[in-house]
């Protein structure tokens, strides 16, 4: 598994991003059956309470379904799905935009960066 856990953060929060990021860069596929909550448990060494609690967390969310005592799967909801990739987005940007004000770079100074960039 190639998630990387950082101290800063909630575990079970960056479980949850990771299955969204998944889903997004297309490694995950709507409908898609995700390890289960043991499995992710053992692959990232992490409580089994944690990974119940991210994946409850994404249940609620709609992010997976999980029916009876099967594995979970990724939703189908294309609603759903837009609105991940949309919050990723803004996420990283707005974490971008605090950083840039935070050592005084210009709107145009990032705009150029960004040109050259990507």
């Amino acid at each position: 598994m190639d998630l990387k856990i950082d101290n800063k953060f909630s575990i079970y929060t960056q479980i949850i991003k990771y299955i969204k990021r998944k889903k997004v860069i297309g490694k995950l596929n709507s409908g898609d059956i995700i390890p289960s909550r043991r499995e992710m448990g053992l692959e990232l060494n992490v409580n089994l309470n944690t990974v119940q609690k991210a994946y409850k967390e994404m249940e609620e969310m709609g992010i997976i379904n999980t029916f009876k005592n099967y594995q979970s799967t990724i939703t189908i909801d294309e609603n759903i799905l837009k609105n991940i990739k949309s919050e990723l987005i803004n996420e990283s940007l707005n974490e971008f935009i605090e950083n840039m004000k935070a050592i005084n770079v210009s709107k145009e100074e990032v705009l150029q960066i960004i040109k050259e960039k990507f």
